[in-house]
């Protein structure tokens, strides 16, 4: 990896300029983001990398319009939404974002496929048709009328991934989606995580993991609330050959 200098040469996805997150006032003010500037293209997988406490997670929720920021602009599939009150940016998330959690956050009495569905009909947006192919991208066809309790902690994770991809959005966020996973099967996740990205998915990671900047093609790495180095990767890593 080397760090670059140079602007995107791709569209650009997401565009953040002196970004600031303050939670609080006064003298128990807490300074999450001091100053962000970050820069993703279309077609990307980045890696925001850090330490718990870097303000990482906050800046991941900002990006998808789960929280709004202090300061500064945030123009995400070429919607400034920095200035929107947070009652407004349902509509955003909805039609351009989709989300992956360390923790599956899977509904228990529902099966995968339920679990699926029931985002499609929450938001109006996808298909039920599509489904089924999800299903299948995620290597769970055989698995669609099991419950999250009998599956494996890489299965929930699938169908956490089949489920953000419901609504066909335009960046998927994915907050430490190895990080509940053993080796082969975190392997498993990236490798589909690189896969939406060969096919122009645009994808941002967030993780204290240095070994998932591997199969990133640009590198973020925040350190108490500020972006301390950017790198590009010429070639990424596939998913298979990450060394941990």
């Amino acid at each position: 990896m080397t760090v670059t200098t140079t602007p995107l040469s791709t569209d650009t996805a997401v565009r953040l300029t002196g970004l600031t997150k303050v939670f609080g006032s006064g003298n128990t003010a807490v300074h999450a983001l001091k100053g962000v500037d970050l820069e993703i293209g279309s077609g990307q997988l980045a890696v925001v990398l850090g330490p718990s406490g870097s303000g990482k997670t906050t800046l991941c929720n900002i990006i998808g319009g789960i929280e709004t920021a202090t300061s500064g602009t945030v123009t995400v599939a070429g919607e400034e939404i920095g200035d929107r009150k947070p009652a407004n940016l349902g509509d955003f998330r909805r039609d351009h974002i989709g989300f992956v959690f360390q923790f599956f956050n899977l509904i228990p009495t529902l099966t995968a496929r339920e679990n699926i569905e029931v985002i499609v009909e929450l938001t109006g947006k996808g298909s039920k048709a599509r489904i089924p192919d999800l299903l299948e991208a995620v290597g769970l066809s055989d698995r669609a009328d099991n419950f999250p309790s009998q599956l494996s902690g890489g299965e929930q994770q699938r169908v956490a991934l089949a489920r953000a991809l419901a609504t066909d959005p335009e960046i998927l966020l994915a907050d430490e989606p190895t990080g509940a996973l053993d080796l082969d099967t975190g392997r498993q996740i990236l490798g589909l995580l690189c896969d939406l990205r060969d096919a122009g998915r645009t994808i941002v990671i967030i993780t204290h993991n240095a070994s998932v900047a591997q199969i990133a093609d640009r590198v973020f790495t925040v350190v108490d609330g500020r972006i301390e180095s950017i790198e590009d990767n010429a070639v990424p890593a596939n998913a298979a050959d990450v060394t941990w």
